[in-house]
Order: C-alpha cells, then sequence, then structure tokens
C-alpha cells in the first residue's frame, strides 16, 4: 500500500493550532529560498563548465610541441637524440629541455636546446646529453618560444 503524500501542517485540517506553531517551529522555513539555491547552483555549474571548456581548446594547440624521433646511446656517460620541433611560426627561436633518463627511469642527464629560427615550421634538431651514469632514453620534459 502506498502511503499518502505528505503535506504542509498548515494545510493539514486535522492538527490544532498549537501542533501547527509546534511543527513550525521544529521545521521553519529555509534561509535560502530553494529557487534561488537552485539558480546559484546552476550558474556556479555554468560557470565551471564554461572554464573547463576555455582550459581545454586554450591547451589543445601549444605554441610548440617536441618530442624525441631517435635516440642512440653513445656510451655510459652520452647518449645521442634527435628532436623532433613542431612550431606554427618558424621564426620564433625555441627552447627544449631535454632529459636523459636511466633504466629506473631517474633522470641521468638534462640539457636546453636551443632551436633557432629557420624557413621550416618542422625541424630536426641533434642533440647530445652528458650523462652521470647508463642512460636508456631521452625525453622532451617541456619546449616553450623564447
Amino acid at each position: 500500500m502506498v502511503p499518502p503524500p505528505r503535506s504542509a501542517a498548515s494545510s493539514r485540517p486535522d492538527l490544532s493550532p498549537s501542533d501547527r506553531a509546534r511543527l513550525a517551529r521544529r521545521y521553519p522555513q529555509p534561509l535560502i529560498p530553494r529557487l534561488l539555491l537552485v539558480g546559484v547552483v546552476v550558474a556556479v555549474a555554468a560557470v565551471a563548465l564554461g572554464w573547463l571548456v576555455w582550459a581545454g581548446l586554450a591547451q589543445s594547440s601549444p605554441a610548440v610541441s617536441a618530442k624525441v624521433s631517435a635516440y642512440t646511446v653513445v656510451s655510459d656517460t652520452e647518449i645521442a637524440a634527435t628532436v623532433t620541433v613542431d612550431r606554427p611560426d618558424p621564426s620564433v627561436p625555441v627552447v627544449c629541455r631535454i632529459s636523459a633518463q636511466a633504466e629506473d627511469f631517474q633522470p641521468v642527464g638534462e640539457v636546453n636546446l636551443k632551436v633557432d629560427p629557420s624557413e621550416h615550421g618542422v625541424v630536426d634538431a641533434p642533440v647530445s646529453i652528458t650523462t652521470v651514469r647508463r642512460a636508456t632514453t631521452a625525453t622532451v620534459r617541456e619546449c616553450s618560444p623564447t
């Protein structure tokens, strides 16, 4: 059996005035109207969603991107790599931080690679990194226009 819907104390004729007053004291009206609260929550959610979309679109096309396209372990203290740098404006110089990692993923060497302006947006730049112990890979940590 389904119970009847609950109604406000003021609309129930079977309650005495003292019962209505007691219920009103026990369950006071909210300080913030429900409609206002829902409106504020919706506005905050809309602003948060707008920021999320803006941040995603702003970060989806970085000014410069780079990746290690090839690397060779030369010795226990050196690794050579070729870094492919892609930039929309080839007249802008770029600095990339290239890191060498050991087998246990610890950084064992690091160098800043300067890529000068050129006629091409995509360039391959060779780099040699001196390491404190044998490196097994090279990675691009960050790249930015200067």
